[in-house]
């Protein structure tokens, strides 16, 4: 790639979401690697118990996700990308370091919560903004620094939970996020959202997405082609501990570890799907690509028995590879909306899939007792692959379009 191409994209204005990202992931994957040790120390037995109370924490979050993409997206068009991608990291950060000082479920609860209010606002703004400063051809490129440095976060989470207590390991992340908030000077606002004020168009406007039937299946199918990341994520690696037993794996198996394994796979993933959507001139063929191999792997997981632990993680490495299309995912529902309402999708989509996973977990528990882990895992992941399939098959392709429309 000639110098100037380069430097065009590794700006500061791309590396500051990037590590915004990175900070956004740190926190997201962090509940999940100290979960054990947290639950263990706030007094909740292991096995189910750990099970639901797990479920519970991370429904809380995801709610707080799903509002808060809302919130942060439609601000992301009325006042700016910047300020969303800022003020996001403001709020996560401050839920993050107090998430350390909690005694009991409820309270964890309630901070799992606005952390993930908080954490809903930085993909999607950092995204729309990267996608709108960077010119057409080197639009992937950008997004997909964004995910990989971003996701590595997830690895740099697991070590922090390795080797921190895991009040420590939450201070940490909140400290990071803080002193992010000092590179807030000097960046520049996209100058498509700028020209906005000298159009008379509305902006922001979330309810206009669901009244006219072909935007609102627009989005829906945005929304739906994510559904297999967060199933992957939510139910067969969080879970990893539980279902190490159920299907054979000769050992104990960590959670942090299985979750450190995933998201190297998702950190690779994001980034050679990026690169190769814009090789292959196609973000569907990528998308597509990635879905049927994370199916492939998902069908691995629940029928090969006789693991080692080893091998478990391995898959689960795996498992992030193919689940790493959420750079090109994101970058498609940027894509195909107009500035007055990208900020909008590209936050709410996102978040809506994460949104889901209360969904996705309460299916998985309810079916559980009649199905087992294996009958309930194969059951709520073929709804979640189907879904994603079907909405991939109807879709436009957005390679190389020009973003300086309005709806």
């Amino acid at each position: 790639m000639p110098q100037t191409r380069l430097r065009a994209i590794l700006n500061l204005t791309v590396l500051v979401a990037a590590l915004g990202y990175f900070v956004d992931m740190f926190d997201l994957l962090l509940f999940p690697i100290v979960r054990q040790p947290s639950l263990t120390a706030l007094g909740v037995p292991q096995g189910d118990a750990q099970v639901s109370a797990t479920f519970l924490l991370l429904n809380a979050q995801m709610v707080g996700m799903l509002l808060g993409g809302i919130l942060w997206g439609v601000l992301g068009d009325k006042k700016g990308r910047l300020s969303t991608l800022f003020g996001s990291i403001a709020l996560y950060s401050v839920a993050n370091i107090a998430n350390a000082f909690v005694h009991g479920i409820p309270a964890y609860a309630v901070w799992r919560f606005l952390a993930g209010l908080g954490l809903a606002g930085e993909l999607g703004a950092a995204v729309t903004l990267v996608s709108e400063i960077l010119p057409t051809d080197l639009r992937a490129y950008g997004t997909a620094i964004v995910a990989g440095v971003g996701i590595f976060g997830t690895v740099t989470a697991s070590l922090v939970g390795k080797y921190l207590p895991w009040r420590v390991a939450y201070l940490a992340g909140g400290g990071l996020g803080l002193l992010l908030l000092a590179t807030r000077f000097g960046l520049r606002e996209s100058g498509m959202f700028r020209d906005l004020g000298h159009q008379n168009v509305k902006r922001g406007d979330f309810f206009s997405l669901f009244t006219k039937g072909e935007r609102f299946l627009r989005y829906l199918r945005c929304i739906l082609i994510g559904l297999p990341t967060w199933f992957v994520v939510a139910i067969l690696i969080t879970s990893a501990p539980e279902f190490a037993p159920k299907i054979g794996v000769a050992g104990p198996v960590s959670a942090g570890t299985a979750v450190a394994f995933c998201y190297s796979g998702i950190t690779l993933g994001s980034l050679a799907s990026g690169i190769l959507s814009q090789v292959w001139g196609s973000r569907k063929k990528v998308v597509l690509l990635f879905i049927l191999g994370a199916l492939a792997g998902v069908a691995i997981y629940l029928t090969l028995h006789g693991l080692t632990p080893a091998a478990f993680y391995a898959l689960a490495g795996f498992l992030g590879l193919a689940t790493g299309y959420w750079a090109v995912f994101v970058t498609i529902a940027a894509e195909q909306f107009g500035t007055n309402l990208r900020s909008t999708v590209a936050t709410t989509v996102p978040n809506f899939v994460r949104g889901a996973v209360p969904l996705i977990t309460s299916s998985f528990v309810m079916l559980r007792g009649h199905l087992g882990y294996i009958g309930s895992a194969w059951t709520v992941g073929g709804v979640c692959f189907a879904l994603a399939l079907v909405s991939l098959w109807g879709m436009a392709e957005t390679h190389g379009r020009d973003l300086d429309f309005v709806e």
